[in-house]
């Protein structure tokens, strides 16, 4: 698998959100599946794609943990650099991706130019239960606005995690969503399901988009 790309619906200013997977599943798992599609239909046209050691494990099989972060943040670069020259400078390009996608969006654009936002869905702000390593000191090194969309039961980050961390946060659009887990499955109790979730997203990341990178 090389690409995925997903059109925008509409005749909205064009927009493309470059997405990267999570640490453990790939680019056309059911959740990105769904993601791409919400996108679109909002009028973000979205680009799916696999870091090495997950196209590795689509040719043999064998689960692999995630390659060193400079290895993924130069096969990422290398990407931006490909759909930026494709696009053109008039399209707005986002970064952004799910979990260990998204972290590694964030870092990158806090490290070059070409990029005009990112937005991550389910960011690891530490991991479950070690709220000592917090994973937002290169927050303040970003110079463009930034989307997260957090589920209020996420283990990798909660609502009431949050109190200490204004200063880092001070500049990031959290958003959360109600019931959501790390994947955005809501409770049972909530008679929503998880696309209804994915969709909301999908629908804030549009707003985000209309108030904080408009030209």
């Amino acid at each position: 698998m090389r690409l995925i790309k997903i059109k925008a619906c509409g005749n909205r200013p064009e927009v493309v959100l470059i997405l990267a997977h999570g640490a453990g599943a790939p680019a056309d798992s059911p959740f990105m599946e769904v993601l791409a599609k919400a996108l679109g239909q909002e009028g973000i046209g979205s680009v799916r794609f696999e870091f090495p050691y997950m196209q590795k494990r689509r040719l043999d099989g064998k689960k692999r943990p995630p390659d060193r972060q400079p290895l993924l943040l130069d096969h990422f670069s290398s990407l931006v650099d490909e759909i930026r020259g494709e696009l053109g400078e008039r399209t707005r390009l986002l970064v952004g991706g799910k979990s260990m996608g998204g972290r590694m969006a964030s870092i990158l654009a806090s490290q070059r130019n070409g990029i005009d936002g990112v937005a991550c869905f389910g960011f690891p702000f530490h991991p479950p239960g070690k709220l000592d390593r917090w994973r937002t000191g290169h927050f303040h090194e970003l110079k463009l606005p930034m989307l997260v969309l957090q589920g209020t039961r996420d283990p990798f980050g909660k609502p009431a995690e949050m109190a200490g961390q204004e200063k880092e946060l001070e500049f990031v659009r959290l958003r959360w969503l109600e019931g959501g887990d790390h994947d955005f499955q809501p409770l049972k109790s909530q008679q929503l399901t998880q696309k209804d979730l994915i969709e909301r997203a999908a629908r804030e990341t549009r707003l985000f988009v209309d108030e904080c990178l408009s030209s």
